[in-house]
């Protein structure tokens, strides 16, 4: 028989590790990997190109309505398109990290969002990471994964992202500040705001490798299927 073809959520905060932990999952599988956030840092790279105020929630949803954001899954993970110019590198500089957390807030923008990305994982095989997905965007998912760590370890995993040194103390205070106030804005706003679904799996990733985190998912996987 047949294995169906799940939908699997990956929620949690910034530097929880997500990203990496949906990609790999995504190839293991054979699944489609959405990285919902490479959506909202594409809208908000647009904003910051066309000068649009990241405070005008309705200019923002023109602004997505006129733009056409795609994933292209590769080997190497998404490629991330903005009408037809790949923006993969671009959209993970720290003006779009702190643009695309700004623009997410605003309730008619992950409206228009959402629907784009329930239209992207309606048919399952899809490996869904973000910060509301279990909650909002696919409420219903087969899998709920909600995956946390230290805000310490998360500052210097963030760091180390970003080529420095976690030894460094003025990148170390830098970027635990931006951990923060990310945390802040995700956790306080009024549109879908971060926290696990109640059913979803909490998985600290605080002491875990990325192969143990996986493994741990699988094990959560199997345990679904077998009650299919």
């Amino acid at each position: 028989m047949k294995e169906p073809k799940l939908i699997i959520a990956i929620d949690g905060p910034a530097g929880a590790g997500k990203s990496t932990i949906a990609q790999r999952l995504a190839r293991k599988l054979g699944y489609v990997n959405l990285e919902t956030g490479a959506m909202y840092r594409a809208l908000a790279l647009k904003a910051l190109q066309t000068a649009t105020p990241l405070e005008d929630e309705l200019r923002l949803v023109d602004l997505a309505a006129q733009s056409h954001i795609e994933l292209e899954p590769t080997a190497a993970g998404n490629r991330v398109l903005l009408d037809s110019q790949d923006v993969s590198k671009r959209i993970r500089e720290a003006d779009v990290t702190d643009a695309a957390s700004r623009v997410s807030v605003h309730p008619r923008v992950r409206e228009w969002m959402v629907a784009r990305q329930r239209e992207m994982g309606a048919q399952g095989g899809v490996v869904m990471e973000g910060r509301d997905i279990g909650t909002h965007v696919f409420p219903n998912a087969d899998i709920k994964i909600f995956l946390d760590a230290d805000p310490v370890v998360r500052a210097e995993r963030r760091i180390l992202q970003k080529g420095a040194s976690p030894a460094d103390a003025e990148a170390s205070k830098r970027t635990a500040e931006e951990i923060r106030q990310r945390d802040e804005r995700d956790r306080t706003r009024a549109a879908s705001p971060l926290a696990p679904a109640p059913d979803a799996v909490v998985i600290d990733s605080s002491g875990l490798s990325i192969e143990e985190v996986i493994a741990h998912v699988e094990q959560v996987i199997e345990a679904r299927l077998a009650h299919k």
